[in-house]
């Protein structure tokens, strides 16, 4: 009979993920005492900073909380102060949008798979350690990274940080030669694509069912991306601004990120919940291109999560080229509003899942209170669940360096932004 040890493991850092923090582990008895995932990067305190400022800065500054999803901070808050001043931008605006949002979806998920998660599964311990045995896969990810990174500047003026959003539309429209020029790109890249379906299905993802609600937005006609109303697995459907009605934030004192749940407990969002509770609102490319992988979805295997991220970008791609077909440039590309006061609510999906933003505007348009609640600290409560799960089927038997591997596999593959969801690891396991 196999006794259990006692091993106090310390890892000082995880690296592929976004932001700092750290994982505590306590074993006593071959039971999983004690599991934290603990966030120590300083408060970003960005929905204190909003207050005050006018309402044509917020989308700006809110782009500066992520440097990977910019987009997402952007149209969430747009959406929500156009809301307040019940303003209707129209079909071009809304279109553009949605291609603006595309570029964002490519070029986090391109990086996710074949940076970040695929190193993994694969057995190395960096990307440039895999790219020295897969280049083509690594060159793969890096050009469809700097497809998505184009269309982000063609409407953002740049990929990092855009600034071609406002209230009502954008301040630029792109010139019709230069949409045609993106869209042939865009065609290119659709058997890369769609390739990379099949890529991640064939990686060795361990077999990891679990039970779990999935979250996300859900649109009568799309794909849900930029609009929708609010949707869960286990029967939710409310509009976004119900949101506060059932979903709640507290504070874990090992932690500096909020931590969400629906109704008491942990849920899940991102690409995995997008997938399960909207295939039905694919392009029958990408749903046949699914089909062929032999992947059941719904699925309960969260290391599915990197399929459903190469079946986003494969339908990403027919998206924008969808919305390209026939541009025009418009008589103007964005529609004025007229301030006034109130409170607005904007839900989008983020490369990682459900955006949500609530502002209240006085008269003048001036923000006199923020909150935004970002998918990383909607997902905290569902990873530490996820850790606890797979560790003990991983078997806690296993050696430090074995449980080290998949906790830091397991954190990876929800691709959490930790410095947007701070109001990321070393790894600590004491077993006794």
């Amino acid at each position: 009979m196999i006794q259990p040890r006692e091993i106090r493991l310390c890892v000082p850092v995880l690296a592929r993920v976004e932001g700092e923090g750290a994982l505590d582990l306590e074993v006593h008895g071959g039971r999983i005492q004690t599991l934290r995932l603990r966030i120590f990067e300083p408060p970003r305190l960005f929905e204190k900073f909003l207050e005050g400022r006018e309402y044509q800065e917020v989308p700006d500054m809110v782009a500066r909380i992520c440097g990977i999803c910019p987009v997402a901070y952007q149209m969430s808050a747009v959406h929500a102060i156009e809301g307040v001043f019940g303003l209707d931008p129209g079909p071009w605006v809304r279109a553009m949008r949605r291609v603006f949002y595309c570029g964002e979806w490519i070029q986090s998920h391109a990086l996710h798979i074949h940076l970040l998660a695929a190193p993994d599964f694969l057995g190395y311990g960096s990307a440039p350690e895999m790219a020295a045995a897969h280049p083509e896969a690594v060159r793969r990810g890096l050009a469809l990274q700097e497809i998505g990174n184009a269309i982000m500047r063609l409407f953002g003026g740049r990929s990092v940080h855009p600034v071609g959003a406002r209230i009502g539309g954008f301040h630029h429209a792109p010139a019709a030669a230069d949409v045609v020029t993106l869209r042939e790109r865009l065609r290119a890249a659709l058997p890369q694509a769609e390739a990379l379906v099949a890529w991640t299905a064939a990686l060795p993802l361990p077999e990891n069912g679990q039970d779990f609600v999935s979250v996300a937005l859900r649109h009568p006609d799309e794909y849900p991306m930029n609009e929708g109303h609010i949707a869960a697995s286990n029967g939710l459907d409310i509009p976004i601004a119900e949101y506060e009605a059932r979903f709640a934030e507290h504070q874990e004192p090992h932690s500096t990120a909020l931590y969400a749940t629906l109704d008491g407990q942990p849920y899940l969002v991102g690409p995995l919940a997008r997938l399960n509770l909207n295939q039905d609102r694919l392009h029958p490319s990408v749903r046949e291109a699914l089909a062929r992988t032999g992947i059941p979805f719904p699925s309960r295997n969260m290391f599915h999560s990197i399929v459903a991220r190469a079946a986003e970008i494969h339908y990403a791609l027919l998206e924008a080229i969808r919305l390209l077909e026939g541009y025009r440039e418009p008589p103007s590309p964005a529609v004025e509003g007229t301030p006034r006061a109130g409170t607005g609510f904007g839900c989008t999906e983020a490369p990682r899942g459900l955006l949500w933003h609530r502002y209240d505007l006085d008269g003048d348009g001036l923000v006199r209170h923020a909150r935004i609640i970002p998918p990383t600290s909607q997902n905290q409560a569902r990873i530490e669940e996820d850790l606890h799960r797979s560790l003990e089927a991983l078997g806690l038997d296993k050696d430090d360096e074995a449980l080290r591997q998949r906790a830091e596999m397991v954190i990876r593959n929800y691709d959490p932004c930790i410095s947007c969801a701070t109001h990321f690891l070393t790894v600590r396991v004491g077993r006794r």
